[in-house]
């Protein structure tokens, strides 16, 4: 409950540090890169505060330089998911009946170590096995995780402020209870911040968890675990296991204390993971909740009354930064012909300017894909695209794995608007543009909403407020977070709560009061001072 006389410190977004040349925080952060980039670090499993090693392990090599070992992690077999999940129920107890005072403190601490000690150290961590560049990863490993930590307890604040009102001689009022069992958090290689904020959010709310990091990020999900345990985080409320994610899950979904799943991550594993959840739905204690953030194919849409060096940079932000990686990462365009002359000269003049290598070499503005099946899929693409009637690629095309798996920046023309690459998820740096004749924008803006299965991110570009209102409104369903005159892509916690719909997922928005409310369960109390002693009403005489 809420107290009138407490109050959290307010929100306030975390500052991005520039890293210029010469500056303390880039001689720090690269000094810090070079001595993990060339330690063995060995990641344990992490149940009810012990790191547990079981001897089976996979390497970590960063996908810039995949033949180098950077350390090794370590999986798990069904014995220690079953452990986790045992674990986590006997702290439930405890945690749950710890104040939520107390629990924001926790979060508050991380957020500040974060900040100061923690910084360096978790965003080459993410620069070493995700390949993000130093802007990248400063954004999202340490502005975006502070962020979260941060929000989100102004906002649990928010949540048990909101109380019913009491007529007289009645209290009535709402707990809000965590849920009754565990949460299985699922997360992805692409964001650190996202990665923390999965298991994060539940135990904020009183919630204890199992978690399930990706395996391609494991080096950093190490380093928010030690920065969990330094904040305070009691032994047991985040339990962290790797290996199979057929029998992690399977073993998890199968316990009746599962209670919620918190997801990011493919649509198609999110389906199945939901359809086995049905299937089980006679097993468990209560109704599981399902949050999950998935696929997108985002767009960009452009009226011919638009800036077209605004909308070449749009593109080259949208397209490229972090590879393409990112789940908002805009990857088909629509240009109006007239304006596709002065688009397409600004666009190439930009990405020629792109450097490609090592998240060492701070001028890199593009670094490695995740792994060898992700580039080996966008390559597949980009190879088909050389030989097809039907596109034509006027910018990158190339790609080469031997050393790390690199793909140029890439630019696809098609004359079909359902062309391949403008409807499948590749998650790489590819954009593919349909150029449209002007006076079919309306036809247009329908292709773009009905062209893919998703609804994650988009973006149009128009002076005309008439033409904003009228894409605004022919898209609704088409993104859960709608960019005017701007890129599809960085949301900042506190101000874009982030999530889309229909193939996208559930939309429960990360980064806002909604999430939380989803690892609630509402208990509403009614006390009556006076308690009547007669049961007849006046309308009885």
């Amino acid at each position: 409950m809420a107290r009138g006389f407490f109050k959290v410190p307010k929100a306030i977004n975390e500052p991005v540090k520039g890293y210029a040349p010469g500056s303390p925080e880039r001689a720090e952060l690269l000094a810090m890169y070079k001595t993990m980039f060339n330690s063995n670090i060995d990641v344990p499993m992490h149940i009810n505060g012990k790191e547990v090693r079981t001897g089976i392990t996979k390497n970590i090599t960063p996908p810039h330089d995949h033949k180098h070992v950077v350390g090794q992690y370590h999986t798990a077999e069904k014995k220690h998911v079953d452990e986790a999940i045992s674990t986590a129920l006997a702290a439930r107890e405890a945690w749950s009946s710890v104040s939520w005072m107390e629990r924001a403190s926790i979060f508050l601490k991380a957020a500040e170590l974060l900040a100061g000690p923690y910084r360096a150290k978790m965003n080459a961590a993410t620069m070493i096995a995700q390949s993000k560049n130093v802007y990248q990863a400063e954004i999202d490993a340490a502005c975006e995780m502070i962020d979260f930590f941060k929000f989100n307890v102004e906002y649990m604040t928010d949540i048990f402020k909101d109380q019913p009102t009491s007529s007289a001689g009645v209290w009535n009022r709402v707990e809000y209870r965590p849920l009754e069992g565990f949460v299985y958090a699922i997360s992805p290689f692409n964001f650190t911040s996202i990665a923390a904020n999965l298991p994060a959010a539940a135990a904020l709310m009183g919630n204890v968890v199992v978690w399930k990091p990706s395996d391609h990020q494991a080096y950093s999900a190490q380093v928010i675990v030690d920065l969990f345990k330094e904040a305070g985080l009691p032994d047991g409320v985040i339990n962290v296991v790797y290996g199979d994610p057929v029998m992690i899950s399977d073993t998890v979904l199968a316990s009746p204390y599962f209670s919620g799943l918190h997801f990011t991550g493919s649509t198609h594993v999110f389906k199945e993971l939901w359809k086995q959840i049905g299937n089980n739905i006679h097993t468990y204690k209560t109704y599981p909740r399902i949050v999950g953030e998935t696929g997108g194919k985002d767009f960009i849409w452009v009226h011919n009354s638009s800036n077209p060096l605004q909308v070449a940079t749009a593109m080259t932000r949208g397209a490229f930064e972090y590879q393409g990686q990112k789940c908002s990462a805009a990857s088909r365009s629509y240009i109006p012909a007239s304006l596709w002359p002065d688009v397409k000269k600004h666009l190439i003049a930009q990405a020629s300017e792109l450097k490609m290598g090592s998240p060492e070499d701070t001028s890199n503005f593009i670094n490695a894909v995740i792994h060898e099946g992700s580039f080996d899929k966008i390559a597949s693409y980009i190879d088909a695209a050389k030989a097809d009637k039907d596109a034509e690629i006027i910018i990158g095309g190339n790609h080469d794995k031997s050393v790390g798996y690199f793909i140029e920046p890439t630019v696809i023309v098609s004359n079909s608007p359902t062309y391949a690459t403008m409807t499948t998820e590749l998650f790489g740096p590819v954009m593919t543009v349909y150029v449209y004749e002007d006076a079919d924008w309306e036809a247009c803006l329908k292709l773009v909403d009905e062209t893919t299965e998703y609804g994650l991110t988009g973006a149009i570009f128009s002076k005309d407020r008439y033409i904003v209102e009228k894409a605004s409104k022919a898209l609704e369903n088409a993104a859960g977070n709608f960019y005017i005159n701007d890129k599809p892509s960085g949301a900042v916690v506190g101000q874009q709560p982030f999530g889309g719909a229909r193939a996208s997922g559930t939309n429960d928005k990360a980064g806002s009061a909604q999430n939380l409310l989803r690892w609630t369960s509402v208990r509403l109390i009614k006390e009556t001072f006076v308690t009547p002693t007669d049961y007849k009403y006046p309308f009885l005489g």
